[in-house]
């Protein structure tokens, strides 16, 4: 009897310990974001009440196939990121930069806080938005694995009072079925030719400083013609430059203040109404 007794006691033993994994098993197997819901609630000024349009992830999270990563170094420059990992970084400069390498980076010709004459040589693409002389733009059509970058020209203000014709490209960044476009560093509002070159834009970032750039009435006409859902705010140099275009924004759409400088979304998540999401930053 002793023999059985230790056997069934061993028997018993096992099925609680495969019990517990089996409990155990299916929360490790999650992917990262249904993982970590308390990620979503540590930001709540980023959630809807209901369903959450915008989640702030930590930068080292795994992509989901249809989700797209962005950070905001300051400034003008994003790093984007693309579910097969490709990394973008926007108006690359000497000043702001990412804290990694990235696949590919977009300048533009405006200020040297927009462009560098000495990019990382390890950068594989680097695309000046700026052609070899004003009556040649720049254009671009550049496919890295699950990234098409292209541009569409505009012109901007030279220091002699003048204009740089094709000194600035808006870059169009699509992926996981999103179109993501940057700005860069516009002076003037869009002709229905710029706008069709455009298409569809998901997320679109903003130059708000609103003198340098172009001015608050003519960007805002110039984002009601793009119609983006979510329009992140940059080049704002000041609490007071940002609060400006924010109130001039809260007439029209809805205005979120994130406390991280960085977002994941999809095109499942991106909000049903235009809406303005501010990152911490320069």
């Amino acid at each position: 009897m002793t023999g059985l007794v230790r056997c069934s006691r061993m028997m018993l033993t096992a099925l609680l310990v495969t019990g517990a994994v089996a409990m155990v098993q299916p929360a490790t197997a999650q992917t990262p974001p249904a993982a970590k819901p308390e990620m979503m609630e540590n930001c709540p000024g980023l959630i809807a009440s209901d369903v959450p349009r915008v989640v702030p992830a930590a930068l080292r999270l795994a992509l989901n196939s249809d989700q797209v990563r962005v950070s905001y170094s300051g400034h003008s420059t994003f790093l984007i990121e693309s579910p097969q990992g490709v990394r973008i970084a926007t108006d690359y400069n000497d000043y702001v930069r990412p804290p990694m390498v990235p696949d590919i980076a977009t300048m533009n010709h405006a200020h040297d806080s927009h462009f560098t004459n000495f990019p990382d040589p390890r950068i594989p693409h680097v695309l000046r938005g700026w052609g070899p002389s004003p009556k040649q733009p720049a254009r671009h059509d550049v496919q890295v694995r699950d990234v098409r970058v292209r541009n569409v020209p505009t012109n901007i203000r030279s220091w002699n009072g003048g204009t740089e014709l094709h000194g600035n490209s808006i870059f169009v960044f699509e992926m996981a079925n999103m179109c993501i476009a940057h700005l860069g560093h516009l002076h003037h509002t869009l002709n229905q030719q710029q706008l069709n070159e455009l298409g569809r834009i998901d997320v679109l970032f903003v130059p708000v400083d609103g003198n340098l750039t172009l001015d608050l009435e003519g960007m805002f006409e110039v984002l009601t013609a793009i119609k983006a859902p979510l329009m992140v705010p940059m080049h704002y140099f000041s609490a007071y430059t940002l609060h400006r275009f924010l109130e001039r924004a809260r007439q029209t759409w809805a205005v979120e203040m994130s406390a991280v400088p960085s977002f994941v979304t999809s095109k499942t998540t991106l909000p049903t109404a235009p809406k303005v999401m501010v990152l911490p930053g320069r």
